[in-house]
């Protein structure tokens, strides 16, 4: 559950990031959605993904539906409700299906919520033990922006499938992983002038630092525009961008993810790759959508980027963007939203070596969603 930072990379990047909250990587992303059964089988069949346990009814459950599904390092839970209203009822209701918990895996569930909670976070659920059979984990949990949550996951003393209450499931359904490995960073939208405030928030609370920062100027076109900020905890395992809109002619993509979201919340799930051809090129023969982007980006990316180990025949094939900083460069590239609400998508990278997040690319990144949006009639 890491990425490929290194230390060296650490004191260079993050230096003022303050340690009291040790983080050793994310520990599941759950979903609240309409139908987990079917979103389930959406995310093995076309994502690769296998599905690992269960909890519901045959498990004592009488309110809600859980499956659980991972691909290498990343953990997906996907939650229906089984009860007429109730707080999963109310968020669908208000979202569409959408990330409700970020599940960050710690070594002390406890003192993470007291560090965080004596530094202003709203608590969601104070320390709590569920035991089984396979022995003991420790939740806790904090509020974040919109209706999202961070729950702290202490698992050392556990060697379950997933956690108490929840039943492996028997695998003969199996797909073929599309090589993914692990979450490289999780993007969240919020309202108008809220950027700075949340980004306040995981510095103050969370002990995080800024890795990077966008302005207007940088992620904007002729229609639209927004800011951005990179917030990274110390070991550089956890990055949340946190993106806010800014004036523009037209109304930008936060804008049209807030509108359909409801408010803030998780815009886009990052998934790194050590080969992003033959990722993507499975998930688009599994009917995957991906942006489009014009062949004209393709004429000049190689004197912008210089050398690179792939050839661009491919790339322009696919529509993968390229990029490069200071440490090496990076390939990826962004689906459709995988919802019917225009909200959440997910972005697949490779790193070459580079930490950043594609600055050169945005304007081509955003010049394609907002075809989409007109395609929409929201732009």
């Amino acid at each position: 559950m890491s990425t490929n930072i290194t230390p060296q990379h650490l004191e260079k990047i993050v230096p003022q990031a303050e340690d009291f909250l040790p983080l050793l990587g994310t520990d599941y992303v759950e979903l609240y959605v309409g139908n987990a059964k079917q979103a389930s089988y959406y995310y093995q069949t076309a994502w690769g993904f296998q599905l690992i346990a269960y909890a519901g009814l045959e498990t004592g459950l009488k309110d809600r539906v859980s499956y659980v599904l991972r691909q290498d390092k990343i953990t997906l839970v996907l939650t229906s409700p089984l009860q007429p209203d109730g707080d999963i009822n109310n968020h669908i209701n208000a979202h569409g299906d959408g990330v409700k918990v970020v599940a960050l895996w710690v070594e002390d569930a406890t003192k993470s919520y007291q560090e965080t909670v004596k530094r202003g976070a709203e608590s969601y659920m104070k320390p709590s033990i569920q035991e089984d059979e396979y022995g003991r984990v420790v939740f806790s949990g904090i509020h974040t922006y919109g209706e999202t949550v961070h729950v702290f996951i202490e698992r050392k003393n556990y060697t379950g499938v997933f956690l108490p209450g929840y039943k492996p499931v028997d695998k003969s359904y199996q797909t073929k992983t599309t090589g993914l490995k692990f979450i490289d960073h999780m993007v969240g939208n919020v309202g108008w002038n809220e950027m700075n405030k949340w980004c306040e928030f995981y510095a103050k609370v969370m002990g995080f630092a800024q890795l990077v920062s966008f302005d207007d100027k940088d992620i904007s076109t002729e229609y639209t525009a927004l800011m951005s900020k990179v917030m990274s905890n110390g070991n550089g395992r956890i990055k949340f961008p946190i993106n806010e809109p800014a004036e523009g002619r037209k109304k930008s993509q936060i804008e049209e993810y807030i509108d359909f979201y409801n408010g803030a919340g998780v815009q886009h799930i990052a998934l790194a790759t050590d080969n992003i051809i033959e990722t993507v090129s499975e998930l688009q023969a599994r009917g995957v959508e991906f942006l489009t982007i014009p062949a004209s980006y393709y004429e000049t990316v190689l004197e912008r980027v210089g050398e690179i180990d792939e050839d661009l025949e491919p790339l322009k094939k696919l529509g993968i963007l390229i990029d490069r900083d200071d440490e090496g460069y990076l390939l990826q590239i962004f689906t459709k939203p995988v919802l019917d609400r225009p909200t959440m998508f997910f972005e697949i990278i490779q790193r070459k070596g580079a930490q950043s997040f594609g600055k050169g690319n945005f304007k081509a990144l955003f010049e394609a969603i907002e075809r989409e949006q007109k395609e929409r009639g929201t732009l």
